[in-house]
């Protein structure tokens, strides 16, 4: 099924952060977060069991056992089971090193059999608190965290959780599955294969205003081309484009530095927040259906709200495409 029928609004809410990811959350500020979501209208909600060895869902599920289940959208991923046993020594996790060392200290496998996909879903229930899933993305089959070794784990998913989540979909357990990666060559690969084909998939970091010419390419044509849709994660890049300091979830280089210099340069000289035209430009592409910012404090869903509604002069699209700062095959909004 189509995601644009399935997801509710163009914003949704991913929880990542929830995991602990680059520092310690108070319990109360991560329910507080997710209460202000509710509160802003947002019912969509992202997570996965990856996210802090499954403090996210723990998280989010604790507050969303209190809506009513038919009034939110939520998916989750398959390819991680978390075990009752606790880690010894530092998780390997390829070039995220370090990114959920503040989450549950349970031990991680990364596997995704059949059998692990049935039982990640399992748990992934009980830890939502819920009897169902709307969404399961097939989580990080791709280089990033595997190296040379990602097409051996994107086979091994191929013969497993693509055949689960398909079967699943089928009997309307859950209404759609894909892949979310943050990078395009599984999606591609996907989509090219005969065999059960995706709904749609989740993109994190690589289609936003600092880094989308790759996806540009190839990706995103053949989406288009099959009518499969693209949620889009990380749409500040891991925080620089919202005032942090990560990019790709490590320290932003000086070359990632000076663009958004640049960038910030540009809203304000058009009198825009900068949040509103990263947000904007990711969702401006036809095969957008929604984008999905993290955030761990409350009043950062009121700025991501009003970030998708605020009015950006086309003015701003002409001079950003005449600045180099985007490609030439983004779209952008008002045909700039």
């Amino acid at each position: 099924m189509s995601l644009k029928k399935i997801l509710p609004g163009k914003l949704g809410f991913g929880t990542a952060p929830l995991g602990n990811m680059f520092r310690a959350i108070p319990d109360e500020e991560a329910a507080a977060t997710v209460e202000a979501a509710w509160d802003q209208g947002v019912r969509y909600y992202d997570t996965a069991p990856f996210y802090g060895a499954g403090l996210a869902e723990e998280r989010l599920g604790e507050v969303l056992a209190t809506k009513p289940r038919e009034e939110y959208v939520l998916s989750t991923k398959v390819g991680r089971v978390i075990l009752d046993e606790v880690e010894e020594g530092e998780r390997d996790l390829g070039e995220k090193g370090g990114l959920f060392e503040h989450g549950n200290p349970n031990k991680v496998l990364h596997v995704w059999t059949a059998d692990a996909t049935e039982r990640s879903i399992e748990d992934s229930l009980k830890r939502l608190r819920t009897d169902r899933l709307d969404i399961v993305w097939v989580h990080d089959i791709a280089q990033d965290f595997h190296g040379d070794a990602w097409l051996s784990k994107f086979e091994e998913a191929r013969t497993g959780a693509f055949r689960v989540l398909s079967r699943l979909r089928d009997e309307g357990v859950i209404k759609a599955w894909g892949l979310g990666v943050n990078k395009t060559e599984p999606i591609e690969l996907t989509l090219a294969l005969d065999e059960p084909q995706p709904d749609g998939f989740l993109l994190a970091g690589r289609y936003t205003l600092l880094d989308h010419d790759h996806a540009l390419q190839r990706l995103l044509p053949l989406a288009q081309e099959q009518n499969v849709d693209m949620v889009v994660g990380g749409p500040y890049s891991s925080g620089v484009l919202a005032g942090g300091t990560h990019f790709e979830y490590q320290p932003a280089p000086q070359h990632i530095l000076d663009k958004v210099a640049k960038l910030k340069d540009l809203t304000a000289r058009h009198g825009v927040s900068i949040k509103a035209a990263a947000l904007q430009f990711s969702l401006a592409h036809p095969v957008s259906a929604a984008v999905i910012p993290g955030a761990t404090r409350p009043s950062r869903i009121a700025e991501d709200t009003a970030a998708l509604n605020e009015t950006v002069p086309a003015a701003f699209w002409t001079d950003l495409r005449a600045a180099g700062l985007v490609s030439p095959a983004a779209p952008l909004p008002h045909g700039a």
